[in-house]
């Protein structure tokens, strides 16, 4: 067969590959096109939730350092710049009841709420927004004034953004705990109330440590001591009978079953 007869299936065979390749990158295309949508509405709710904080804090909260320089913690943190408008607050929602506030991780500084039930805030922010995000809240058998012995506070851990209670983890690290051992609450009444850090663990959810019950100093007692045994770490702080104490719960995003546990025992109220 001479070269000139050979021509048009070198043509043939060039245009089928054309095709395939077009095909392939058709495709790619469309691949890449669904997985950046997919993407976008697992991303969207955490920037719009998280949009939506930043204008709760614009609105309630100041930090310019104005006020009492006699306003210390026990690790000697200036407090006074941080006040926040509980007015405000409870006109936009009047679940509000209390704000919490870390140094580190400095992500954490949202209202808390409390609702008749453990669900509400899962899945609504504090504008009521439907978002993952959800809220801070109090467990509903808790005290709204933190005047109980044990004040339960839930908060998601997310899949993106870090916030909300994501970043609780890190204190899952004994020096991370050494280097940021407060945190704090701040109440409608205008009291600020300061905890140092003395457990945090990872538990199952259904363990003795989400016990909020004691009918006597004895159960309190020992429900402390169990929460220091599940502690990643010992802290040198007192926590005895009289003691009021808060306690953060998020999931791990490891095992469903798992929490992650962060307790601190009220050290000064103001």
């Amino acid at each position: 067969m001479s070269k000139r007869n050979r021509k048009p299936n070198r043509k043939k065979k060039n245009k089928a590959g054309n095709i395939i390749s077009t095909i392939i990158l058709i495709i790619a295309v469309c691949v890449f096109v669904v997985a950046a949508y997919q993407l976008l509405l697992n991303v969207l709710p955490y920037y719009q939730g998280g949009k939506d904080y930043d204008k709760v804090k614009a609105l309630a909260v100041q930090t310019d350092n104005k006020g009492d320089k006699d306003a210390k913690t026990s690790d000697d943190t200036d407090l006074a710049g941080f006040q926040v408008d509980f007015a405000t607050l409870l006109e936009m929602n009047p679940d509000t009841v209390a704000w919490i506030r870390f140094d580190e991780p400095s992500i954490i500084s949202y209202p808390v709420v409390k609702s008749q039930d453990n669900n509400e805030y899962l899945t609504k922010t504090f504008t009521a927004n439907d978002n993952k995000l959800g809220a801070i809240f109090v467990d509903k058998d808790c005290a709204s004034d933190f005047s109980g012995r044990n004040t339960l506070i839930y908060g998601h851990h997310l899949n993106y953004g870090g916030e909300m209670f994501s970043r609780l983890n890190e204190y899952a690290d004994e020096s991370f705990c050494k280097a940021h051992p407060y945190f704090y609450i701040y109440t409608p009444d205008g009291k600020t109330r300061t905890y140092q850090v003395f457990s945090a663990g990872v538990v199952k959810d259904t363990a003795d440590n989400y016990i909020l019950s004691y009918a006597t100093d004895e159960d309190f007692m020992k429900y402390i001591e169990l929460c220091r045994s599940t502690s990643n770490y010992a802290v040198d702080v007192e926590v005895n009978a009289q003691s009021k104490i808060v306690s953060l719960s998020t999931c791990t995003n490891v095992n469903e079953d798992e929490r992650f546990l962060l307790q601190g025992v009220l050290v000064e109220e103001k």
